[in-house]
């Protein structure tokens, strides 16, 4: 059927034909028929108002896309400085805007050794040659200028270009164009191409240098880094701080010591030691360290030896020191961890007498160089409780070096720890020298350096073989009393005579001598046999200690005028420069006092 002939005569087909003829694409065929429309509608003699015009709207013009920028374009509108230098010798070609506003204007055909200067600040020239060499990008971070400006630099080989485009570049004067009439384009970036090296077929090659601006995050960097500084500075003063000003020196050792904070953040550790004079010629010496890093552990290691001194003050056995610290530590802070050693040396016995909780074992060097281990007993770590410590001993004679250390001194990720104390056994066993010389050289020995991640206390205890003049200077005497109303008067001779034979003064050889008879008849009085009286002096003290066979242990008090009593150790603390009194470890007492001698 033919829907054309007969849509002319359905209802409603003429308007939507009008309509379809209004969308005529003609504008003037529309006006005209508007027009006519219009003038049927109008009364008689009434004009046609002419409808008003709208003008068309300008063309659009379609934005150049990438393709249709030249290099010269597209360098110019970057915001970091960028220079293009083309020749062996580096000649400038082009500098943008920015770069001119971050370091001046700049000549191109200049070599940049001599038109850049900011480039020999910036340690970029010597990079030049190898990135026109090679064929591969270079990136210098973070590099300073005299100004003080920041900069990351990246050189980029370019493709060779000839020499009209090269003279563009430099000038903008080239009259080349390509086909579609787009000048200079100054050629492409590439890498690992012939022409990049400047072989003469095509042109010679270039470097593009890209300058990036990082000022202020090279400045934030370093502000964090000396607030790190700051801060670790800060921990390490209150570690040190913790730990002993200055170590006691006891008349016959030799002592040093060394820490060393890990690493190069601010969570120092809780390693620690000290060195305790307890009275007698004897001498305590302590190492620990506190697990973690970190205020908290320093803050748990200074508690822990303040508490171990006065525990030392006590003259307890090692044992029952770490006995009593184990109890405080659960208290401190039960989440805290520390390892601890405690030992006292006495001259009179030649040894170590010690106590270990989970620490590591002290090391002997004899005077023949063979390396002693302190075997057991060894304890749990402090804080764990339900431990009943005990002690060793371990010889210590003249000519012989003792090492307490912390495990940072020997333990490493890559080994097992007891390969480590045998490493540090061995470089004990050739070490010789002053004990800070033996410290100096075990810490080296084991590859200690300023990076280690670990804090390292190393404690080295000499006991040096005195002879000759200095020999004579140390001497020991004793007597054995076997109590009755003449022990006094035998103690008292005994005294006198021993006093007289190393040439003391006489005001000093009377003190000792009273000294010596008060002693001797506390404890006929409030004494067991056996007694002994000792006397020993060194080059800065003289000794005096009367041992017996009862653990009550006396005490000072004010005597009244009717009391027949009660005046000995009052006596003696009046004339002696120090005394005490501890309970022996076979059962027993001794009761001493020290005179210090004229210098």
């Amino acid at each position: 059927m033919n829907f054309t002939r007969w849509s002319a005569r359905l209802p409603g087909t003429q308007r939507r034909a009008a309509a379809r003829d209004d969308r005529s694409p003609v504008p003037a065929a529309r006006a005209e028929y508007a027009q006519a429309q219009t003038a049927a509608t109008l009364p008689d003699g009434a004009l046609p108002v002419p409808p008003e015009t709208t003008p068309a709207p300008a063309p659009a013009v379609p934005a150049p896309g990438l393709d249709d920028l030249s290099a010269r374009e597209i360098l110019g509108r970057l915001p970091v400085a960028v220079a293009l230098l083309h020749g062996p010798d580096h000649r400038v070609a082009y500098v943008n805007e920015a770069y001119e506003t971050a370091f001046g204007p700049r000549a191109c055909g200049v070599p940049a050794a001599e038109a850049l200067p900011e480039l020999a600040e910036l340690s970029v020239l010597p990079l030049l040659d190898q990135v026109l060499r090679s064929g591969t990008a270079r990136t210098v971070k973070s590099r300073r200028t005299a100004e003080g400006g920041s900069y990351t630099v990246t050189c980029t080989p370019v493709a060779a270009w000839n020499s009209a485009e090269a003279a563009e570049a430099e000038g903008g004067t080239s009259n080349k164009a390509d086909k579609s009439g787009r000048v200079g384009r100054v050629g492409r970036v590439g890498r690992g191409t012939k022409e990049n090296k400047g072989d003469g077929r095509g042109g010679e090659g270039g470097v593009l240098v890209y300058a990036a601006d990082v000022t202020d995050h090279a400045e934030a960097a370093e502000r964090l880094r000396t607030s790190e500084r700051r801060h670790r500075e800060t921990a390490v003063t209150l570690q040190r701080s913790l730990l002993p000003q200055e170590l006691e020196q006891p008349d016959d050792l030799r002592i040093a010591a060394t820490y060393q904070p890990g690493g190069t953040d601010a969570a120092v550790g809780g390693d620690w030691y000290d060195v305790i004079t307890l009275g007698a010629g004897r001498t305590a010496l302590v190492i620990g360290d506190v697990m973690g890093r970190g205020v908290r552990a320093a803050a748990v290691m200074g508690q822990l030896r303040t508490a171990v001194r006065a525990y030392a003050r006590l003259d307890l056995p090692p044992h029952e020191v770490i006995q009593l610290l184990d109890g405080l530590a659960s208290e401190i802070d039960a989440s805290q961890i520390a390892t601890c050693v405690y030992a006292v040396h006495d001259p009179n016995e030649g040894q170590l007498v010690y106590a270990s909780a989970g620490h590591l074992p002290i090391l002997v060097r004899d005077e023949d160089g063979t390396v002693d281990r302190a075997a057991d007993p060894t304890g749990p770590p402090l804080g764990t409780g339900g431990w009943i410590h005990t002690s060793g001993t371990i010889a210590l004679p003249p000519g012989s070096t003792a090492v307490l250390y912390t495990d940072g001194l020997v333990e490493r990720r890559s080994e097992d720890i007891d390969e480590g104390v045998a490493s540090l056994a061995r470089a004990l066993s050739g070490a010789k020298g002053s004990p800070q010389v033996v410290c100096d050289r075990l810490i080296r020995s084991l590859g200690v350096t300023a990076e280690h991640d670990d804090d390292v206390a190393v404690l080295v205890v000499q006991h040096p073989a005195r002879t000759g003049t200095n020999a004579e200077l140390f001497h020991n005497a004793a007597l054995d009393l076997l109590g009755g109303m003449e022990a006094t008067p035998r103690a008292r001779a005994f005294a006198t005579g021993v006093l007289t034979s190393w040439r003391f003064p006489d005001e000093l050889r009377d003190l000792g001598v009273l000294a010596a008879s008060e002693l001797v008849a506390n404890s006929l009085q409030h004494g067991t046999p056996p007694m002994r009286l000792g006397l020993r002096r060194t080059d800065r003290r003289l000794i005096i200690e009367v041992t017996d066979g009862d653990d009550h242990l006396p005490r000072r008090r004010q005597a009244e005028p009717a009391d027949e009593a009660g005046r000995g150790i009052e006596i003696i603390a009046s004339i002696a420069t120090s005394w005490g009194s501890r309970r022996t470890p076979g059962g027993g007492k001794a009761v001493w006092c020290e005179f210090a001698l004229p210098r």
